[in-house]
């Protein structure tokens, strides 16, 4: 079954990812201090509303792929009606387990003024070979290719996750190896009298990723404007992750995200890279 709800163009902050970051941080190169704070810090997250996998509806099992376009002036339209309506004209594909079509914010980034170019498709299959058919032979696929002057694809595999999207949870899988490259997707359903105090954190958190030592791509990405958010990330290794996620107006936004109780749902989900295929941001890869 394909589970997706409504789109609309958005974007998105690093600092929703505040709720989550802490699960990239392995406690081994922790000191006992920063041990106490972290199983501290999990503990508000959970009173905040974050689910664990064993609180969702439901527990998936598999390979993600991530697609990331930039359309052609000429198909804007057409990206714009896969956001509107790609809820009721769900894909149709063997193993597909879950789907979401996201907008983003402008040039892909995490400002709130949305972008009509930059969309990004999530989608969680069950298995290995159905993933590799559907990158290989899908037509949706073949469409956002032909139809953009950027298109990648990304295929991942869960390594740990924490809480739920729309009920759903990934199920965590095996470790990442040191020194390998991670990816990381966050997601967030901000209460709504909490938007204000959530999206006051932007531009500093905006500016620490931007700049952050090793990560190699960033996007902002989202369901609904302002209320129902996500980032995607990919990091030259964990290290490089961990020491974004422990410092800086990062830092400050977990705090506030804990305390104040901005998300009724949540998810963090670090990934091991399978493959990269296409080009983004000038940059070729596969």
């Amino acid at each position: 079954m394909t589970i997706e709800t409504p789109s609309g163009l958005n974007a998105v902050i690093p600092a929703l990812a505040g709720i989550h970051f802490f699960g990239a941080v392995r406690e081994n190169q922790m000191t006992t201090g920063h041990r106490n704070e972290g199983r501290n810090l999990r503990e508000a997250a959970h009173s905040a509303g974050e689910a664990s996998p064993s609180d969702a509806g439901k527990v998936e099992t598999g390979v993600a792929c991530l697609v990331l376009a930039r359309l052609r002036p000429a198909h804007w339209p057409w990206g714009w009606s896969r956001i509107a309506f790609s809820r009721w004209l769900p894909e149709k594909a063997s193993g597909l387990r879950f789907m979401k079509t996201l907008g983003s914010g402008r040039h892909g980034g995490f400002g709130l003024a949305p972008s009509a170019s930059h969309q990004g498709v999530f989608f969680l299959f069950s298995d290995q070979q159905s993933a590799h058919d559907f990158m290989a032979k899908s037509p949706l696929l073949a469409r956002y290719r032909e139809r953009s002057e950027e298109c990648l694809l990304v295929s991942l595999l869960p390594s740990t996750s924490r809480g739920s999207w729309d009920g759903v949870a990934l199920a965590s899988g095996e470790p990442i190896p040191q020194g390998a490259p991670i990816a990381a997707l966050t997601r967030a359903s901000i209460r709504p009298l909490a938007a204000a105090a959530f999206w006051r954190h932007a531009p500093d958190a905006q500016r620490d990723l931007a700049h952050a030592e090793g990560c190699q791509l960033a996007i902002g990405l989202g369901e609904a404007p302002l209320l129902r958010q996500a980032t995607f990330s990919l990091w030259r290794d964990a290290n490089a992750m961990d020491a974004y996620a422990r410092n800086g107006a990062h830092q400050e936004a977990i705090r506030a995200a804990w305390k104040h109780q901005f998300f009724s749902e949540s998810m963090f989900v670090r990934f091991s890279v399978g493959s990269l295929q296409g080009t983004w941001n000038g940059h070729c890869y596969g």
